[in-house]
């Protein structure tokens, strides 16, 4: 094993990873998701959330304001899973393939680099966030309150399909993710380098802030076409693991046009900004609370 291996996944580095990537999870998940449900009932049946202010309405009028969160206890947990795998797996390419300019503040990053390793990163996240997406997707489908909670839709997934349901989409979760990550940590980093060399007096925490939110629009601005399929294809009783997202690609561009592939951008992009902002706020800081208190 090399050096560089060594380095990449050594165990502080990887708990840090994971920790801190958990955290951000958490305050990522309950910022963002109502405007997720919002999104995903506007995406699987537009005729009758045809907006996003009669969807909320609608929802908080019929079911309450916590339906808004409705799945967010298997989102949560998807989130840590995924993050935890996502951002390990940036942070231990980062490590593994250093960029030089890191070190040395006189030359210019490569800003390329990370839209690459968040390509990569997207393919391997989108292997561990799958159950609890389709979990995630089949619950915020459910109309009323009956029969509508996480472990419900999860039995009722294990007697139609078994294991197998909890894979469904596979090729979907691919074809959003690996756009997304790229463009995710791509346009983070290359927001936190526009930011500290034209505002160099921002505070650290702000540029965090700040490059997470832009980063999370930017990413789900690339990703949305992708994922209104996925997310219907998931939604669906009938879908199979491989095979069913390239057809139903094609389904609603040619009955619904090419800008239905757009549908929810709208609360997407409004959950986007502080959701991602605080998932990145919450990773720099878990990783300063990680190396100040935890494991010095």
């Amino acid at each position: 094993m090399s050096d560089n291996e060594v380095g990449a996944l050594n165990r502080r580095d990887v708990t840090r990873d994971i920790f801190s990537a958990s955290i951000g999870s958490v305050a990522c998940c309950y910022t963002g998701q109502p405007f997720d449900t919002v999104k995903v009932r506007m995406q699987t049946n537009p005729t009758a959330y045809p907006n996003v202010f009669f969807t909320s309405n609608s929802i908080i009028a019929k079911e309450g304001v916590p339906a808004l969160w409705k799945g967010a206890v298997p989102t949560a947990m998807g989130m840590v899973a995924e993050n935890a795998m996502a951002f390990g797996v940036n942070e231990a390419l980062k490590r593994t393939f250093p960029d030089e300019a890191k070190s040395d503040p006189t030359k210019r990053p490569d800003l390329m680099r990370p839209f690459m390793m968040g390509a990569i990163t997207g393919c391997c996240s989108a292997t561990v966030l799958l159950p609890s997406e389709v979990v995630k997707a089949k619950t915020q489908v459910v109309v009323g309150n009956a029969g509508a909670s996480s472990a419900d839709i999860y039995k009722k997934m294990m007697k139609r399909q078994g294991i197998r349901s909890l894979f469904i989409g596979f090729d979907a979760q691919i074809m959003r993710d690996m756009p997304f990550y790229a463009f995710f940590f791509g346009t983070y980093e290359l927001n936190c380098y526009l930011f500290r060399t034209y505002v160099p007096s921002m505070p650290e925490e702000l540029n965090f802030f700040l490059s997470g939110g832009l980063a999370g629009m930017l990413g789900w601005t690339a990703a949305m076409p992708f994922d209104v399929p996925k997310t219907n294809v998931q939604a669906s009783w009938e879908s199979k693991v491989v095979g069913s997202y390239f057809p139903e690609l094609i389904r609603i561009a040619r009955e619904r046009g090419v800008l239905a592939l757009y549908t929810g951008l709208i609360p997407t992009i409004a959950r986007a900004f502080p959701a991602n902002a605080a998932l990145f706020l919450g990773v720099e800081m878990g990783k300063k609370f990680f190396d100040k208190y935890l494991w010095a």
